[in-house]
């Protein structure tokens, strides 16, 4: 069994919604790391999409449960993964939404997961594990905050990776996106939606 360090279960204040339009390099770390380019995994160029992540949950293209919201108790939701590749080392998770503008905010990034522990618990983030700083400039999960204006997609992606990433708890979300895309062998992610 796994140790697990829970997350503050306090409901949090709804926010304003921050758009962090990530610029820069570090807006091609974050298109690297989440799926929009692709990978080197040192091998053939390309990184599969052969991960299948699932959620008791949340469902693919649904509404995420108020649960999991800044509305509700704002916890992070339990994930599921199966189909790792050979050689994988480590685990990554990185919950992000992309923006109009063509940034992102990133919700949530963990890594340093035992590859041999196919799951998050609801509202914790098992150990050995490290969380990195999220595009609010926090450690944790930040919940999703829906709007009335537009739907919103929010991508849970779980890299496998080669190597363990050598950071500790809060680094800063370019050094962890950038860890995270060096050492990515496959991926596989499940969208949910903030329907208005």
């Amino acid at each position: 069994m796994f140790a697990v360090a829970p997350h503050s279960s306090a409901p949090r204040r709804r926010r304003t919604r921050r758009l962090t339009a990530v610029g820069g390099g570090a807006a091609a770390l974050l298109a690297a790391a989440t799926g929009c380019g692709v990978l080197a995994d040192g091998t053939n160029g390309e990184t599969s999409e052969d991960i299948t992540v699932s959620s008791p949950v949340l469902q693919e293209d649904e509404t995420i449960p108020q649960r999991y919201t800044c509305d509700g108790e704002g916890v992070s939701p339990s994930l599921r993964w199966s189909g790792l590749p050979d050689g994988t080392e480590s685990i990554a998770v990185v919950v992000d939404a992309l923006e109009a503008e063509g940034g992102a905010t990133v919700h949530w990034v963990v890594y340093g997961l035992d590859p041999e522990n196919p799951e998050i618990p609801e509202g914790s983030v098992p150990q050995p594990g490290h969380q990195g700083e999220n595009s609010f400039g926090e450690v944790g999960y930040e919940a999703p905050c829906p709007t009335d204006d537009q739907e919103q997609e929010y991508r849970f992606t779980v890299y496998a990776l080669g190597s363990d990433v050598d950071l500790p708890d809060g680094a800063p979300l370019d050094e962890a996106l950038g860890a995270i895309a060096s050492h990515t062998l496959a991926r596989g992610r499940l969208i949910a939606t903030d329907r208005p």
